[in-house]
């Protein structure tokens, strides 16, 4: 049941970005199947409504994975693939300069960065 709930739940995530571009759309003044068209387009770029169909899928495999494994798992996945191209230093650097972590999941992310070693990894 708990599983079924989680992968609910990660539908909810691209629901929610349609209906956001769906309603920005109507705003523009569109009706009927205009208003899905456009917003698939928006949310594809220059791939169009497929990138649009293929983005609401990223962001909801994201979404479960957040559920499923929770904001440290992912971060660390994050943190270890982006030390192949930079350094600790500006990957630090970035993390000061990122709106919307809070304090604990910084300091959490500065640490693993430091502890973190790419011949030997120890996390």
């Amino acid at each position: 049941m708990e599983k079924l709930l989680s992968k609910v739940a990660a539908l909810g995530v691209p629901g929610l970005v349609l209906i956001v571009a769906m309603a920005t759309a109507k705003a523009a003044g569109l009706a009927g199947g205009a208003v899905i068209t456009t917003a698939l387009a928006a949310l594809g770029g220059p791939i169009g409504m497929i990138g649009g169909i293929a983005a609401l899928g990223v962001m909801g495999l994201a979404s479960l994975l957040f559920i499923e494994y929770g904001t440290e798992f992912v971060v660390k996945a994050v943190i270890k693939n982006a030390l192949k191209t930079k350094s600790a230093e500006k990957l630090k650097n970035n993390i000061d300069n990122m709106r919307g972590l809070s304090k604990p999941l910084r300091l959490k992310t500065k640490d693993y960065i430091e502890k973190y070693d790419e011949r030997n990894p120890t996390c």
